[in-house]
């Protein structure tokens, strides 16, 4: 693969060695040391897998271009990769890259069913579940709309549904990088040329065969922010205590449920829809579109009718106190349905982990920590809710917000557990920095009264 990615302009190889890693699998291996920002390796856009290149194959276009519908991106570049890996002649250079890909891989569709159950309970179980199905009716679509019309290019023992995958982009040898949470933004797309490059997101030493150094010398690049759940069902790996775990909450109501057709537009005005998908993460436990999403599902006739001729807005203002005490303990309550539907809890999946129950990196192993991100998740999500139903239910906190001030953040309006408070009057909360410097020019005068009234002089 190498020599003929060097033929066709790719630079920086020479520097660089496929290598197998104990805890990350196929990878690379720096050979020599780079500095950070320094560019590494460039892949010329005549080697990228395209659709613009599949349609461009004398042989495979044209039964790619009679498709119909035309098939989508994710459908022809799957079919491009194992049309290349069919061919018993020619097109050496792009079989080179299909036989150094790896033979298995760890994305949560190839797991056991055994593997699967340890994160029941979980988003990527009901999704990996979802994608098993879906796959074999995208397959049984492109048997139907270009398999069985090209049987010539697409023999049925090469193009089972044992070998169908959804690859969106492959760029030869830069797909064998792993990701690290601890290297910077390090890979560049050249619109002009249409190259790939991948500059150095950290410093990295030469390396050898030693298991312990393996760190210094493999080359990473970084995915971004990605939860466990989905590093995990994309790429087969996930990262021990990511702190962007999430848990995508599904909201949705029956269209013959009473009073919908109101509570559609009301959902619609609030950005929202009938049926609405939320990632609930640890920085952002409880965010204001499931508050808006639950108040407006628990509306009666009798909040709709005052609510709708004096448009009130039920996105920012809480609508009376025992619709947000329904709401609150119904959040309650639905979490921890949810909590309770793992197949196996936080606590011993955290002792199971810290004693190697599980294969590190092994597909169990993966699944345990997705489960237990969740869960981290989802307990906070609770947590916060309860906080907020006993802070409503007290009396407490300012009547004309939805929320205690104590849980969200005075200018944004986030809902956290990890606020920071004003220095000088104590009072009102932020999520960070920059919201408190964002909202200083508003909150400077009630500031200053509320410290003075409070015995505070500090400036």
């Amino acid at each position: 693969m190498e020599s003929w990615l060097k033929q066709s302009g790719a630079s920086g190889l020479d520097d660089l060695e496929l290598a197998d890693f104990s805890d990350t699998g196929r990878g690379v291996r720096t050979l020599r040391r780079f500095e950070e920002g320094e560019k590494i390796f460039t892949i010329p856009h005549g080697v990228l897998w395209t659709v613009k290149h599949a349609y461009a194959d004398p042989v495979l276009g044209p039964a790619l271009l009679s498709a119909r519908p035309p098939l989508s991106v994710d459908d022809t570049l799957a079919t491009y990769v194992l049309f290349i890996r069919s061919r018993k002649s020619g097109y050496d250079g792009p079989r080179s890259h299909v036989a150094a890909l790896p033979a298995s891989y760890t994305s949560s569709i190839f797991f056991a069913e055994a593997e699967l159950e340890i994160c029941a309970g979980t988003s990527l179980y009901t999704t990996t579940k979802h994608l098993d199905r879906q796959i074999e009716m995208d397959y049984k679509e492109l048997v139907v709309r270009l398999f069985e019309r090209h049987q010539e290019l697409f023999p049925r023992d090469k193009f089972t549904i044992d070998y169908v995958d959804s690859v969106r982009l492959l760029a030869p040898f830069a797909d064998m990088l792993n990701h690290s949470s601890e290297v910077g933004q390090c890979h560049i797309y050249d619109p002009l040329s249409g190259n790939l490059s991948v500059t150095a997101g950290k410093n990295y030493e030469p390396g050898d065969q030693c298991a312990y150094l393996e760190l210094f010398f493999q080359v990473f690049i970084n995915y971004g922010p990605v939860p466990n759940n989905r590093l995990s069902r994309l790429y087969g790996f996930v990262v021990p205590g990511n702190p962007n775990d999430s848990y995508d909450l599904v909201l949705a109501t029956h269209p013959m449920a009473p009073l919908f057709e109101q509570k559609h537009k009301l959902w619609i005005s609030a950005g929202l829809d009938s049926t609405s998908t939320v990632s609930l993460t640890l920085t952002e436990p409880l965010p204001n579109s499931v508050l808006r999403y639950i108040r407006i599902q628990r509306l009666d006739e009798s909040d709709l009718a005052v609510m709708v001729p004096h448009h009130s807005d039920p996105a920012f203002e809480k609508i009376s106190d025992s619709n947000e005490v329904e709401v609150l303990m119904f959040l309650v309550e639905s979490i921890s349905s949810l909590l309770d539907g793992f197949g196996t809890k936080l606590e011993e999946l955290e002792e199971k982990l810290a004693e190697g129950f599980y294969t590190p990196a092994g597909n169990a192993w993966l699944a345990a920590h997705v489960s237990l991100g969740e869960q981290r998740v989802l307990r906070l999500t609770r947590k916060t809710s309860e906080d907020l139903l006993a802070a409503v239910e007290s009396g407490n906190g300012n009547k004309r917000d939805l929320l205690s001030t104590s849980t969200q953040c005075a200018k944004c309006k986030r809902v956290s557990a990890q606020l920071m408070r004003c220095g000088r009057c104590n009072e009102v909360m932020y999520c960070g920095r920059a919201c408190q410097v964002a909202h200083y020019k508003e909150h400077k005068a009630i500031c200053r009264a509320t410290a003075a009234k409070n015995g505070f002089s500090r400036d």
